[in-house]
């Protein structure tokens, strides 16, 4: 019977052994030993980057912009100069312009509430002033006071506009 016992605690002993043995560096638990140099420093946000401005009839708003391969694009079109385009009423509900170029579109069915700003088939901008549901990508929203204020500021229902996106 001890022979049997010796055996058996050897084969453990053995099989633990393996076990240890085959473990990588990996499996074993991560032990914090302080700052690693090669550790990712935090990353100043540039202010640039999560913001633009909507500018028509010399008013200015901000608009905060989604983080979306449509508003990298026009971010970085607008580091080399700004996009001036004419928009016009549509709807009842939003003022539509051509951008005169193509931004990547990631489109979803959204329902747009007053203040979204919209790329509508990779080369149109809407600016709502009223709400509609359809397949959109969302480039931002305007930050304004009041309802009064965004139709005011759009010039909503009273025809086209020169609207001037910046940084």
């Amino acid at each position: 019977m001890k022979t049997f016992v010796h055996i058996i605690t050897g084969l453990g002993a053995a099989m633990l052994f393996l076990v240890l043995l085959s473990c990588s560096k990996a499996d074993q638990p991560n032990i914090d030993n302080g700052p690693d140099k090669e550790q990712e420093q935090p990353k100043v946000e540039d202010p640039m980057l999560n913001q633009i401005k909507i500018t028509i009839s010399g008013k200015t708003l901000p608009i905060k912009i989604e983080n979306n391969a449509a508003t990298k694009a026009l971010v970085n079109i607008l580091r080399s100069s700004s996009i001036t385009f004419t928009a016009s009423d549509y709807g009842g509900f939003e003022k539509v312009g051509n951008l005169g170029r193509s931004l990547p579109s990631s489109n979803s069915q959204i329902t747009a509430q007053p203040g979204d700003v919209i790329l509508y088939s990779g080369n149109s901008i809407v600016l709502f002033y009223g709400s509609n549901s359809w397949s959109y990508t969302r480039i931002g929203r305007m930050q304004y006071s009041s309802l009064d204020e965004l139709k005011s500021f759009l010039k909503a229902g009273g025809g086209d506009v020169s609207v001037t996106l910046s940084l």
